[in-house]
Parts: C-alpha cells; structure tokens; sequence
C-alpha cells in the first residue's frame, strides 16, 4: 500500500451532541461571559456566533436550561429577568467545547487528506 504524504489520524466517530448554532449551547457560551437578559442575550449571540435567534428559540431553551439547573434567574428591579451561568452549566459547556474541539479536529484531518489548506488566521 501507497502511502500519503499526509498521515490522517481518524479516531472513529464522535458521539452525536449538538450543533455548535444549537440555542442552548449558544446561550450558555454567551453567559459565560457573565449574567445576562433575554435582549442582551440575543444581541450576543447575534454578535459572536452570527445566529439571530428568535424569541421562541430563545426562550424556550432558557426554559429548558432552567429545568436543567445549568442556568439560574438572578434577582431584578425591573421586567427583565438576569440569568447566569451555574457549576453545573459550566461543565455542561466545557463538555460541549470538547466535542466542538472534536469535530474540527475530524474536519481538519479530512481536510488535510484530500489537500485543502488550512486558512491562516490574522
């Protein structure tokens, strides 16, 4: 057998978790970046992922989170209800880091066999 120029390191399948555009994932990475509303939350993860999420989604999944304990609602003066991030929502999105992490490795290695350079980065 031939061998390439490139050695593929392919370490089979990663386990099926989530979209790196899913709103829980997008929601928990944008409070780790510090307490949030709904508004603000939206404006976020508008500005670093480039997902316009709709109120829906949104707060659907901060339901969801909530029920989880992987966020919290934190006291207010106003309408607007804070959440943060928990202990448990921490580890929650460094697990879904890791797999992220995971993926573009595969991607990068695939890539990498058939030959497409990797873009450099500014």
């Amino acid at each position: 057998m031939e061998s390439s120029r490139h050695e593929v390191v392919d370490h089979g399948p990663v386990p099926a978790r989530r979209r790196s555009n899913d709103p829980p994932t997008l929601i928990l990475m944008s409070l780790a970046g510090g307490a949030k509303h709904g508004h603000a939350l939206l404006k976020d993860i508008e500005e670093f992922a480039g997902v316009k999420l709709g109120p829906g989604a949104l707060y659907g999944a901060i339901t969801r989170l909530e029920e989880r304990r992987l966020i919290e609602p934190l006291a207010s003066d106003d309408r607007r209800r804070p959440y943060q991030l928990t202990a448990t929502g921490s580890q929650a999105l460094a697990e879904s880091v890791d797999h992220m992490h995971a993926l573009a490795r595969v991607g990068e290695a695939r890539l990498s066999s058939i030959g497409v350079p990797r873009p450099r980065l500014a």
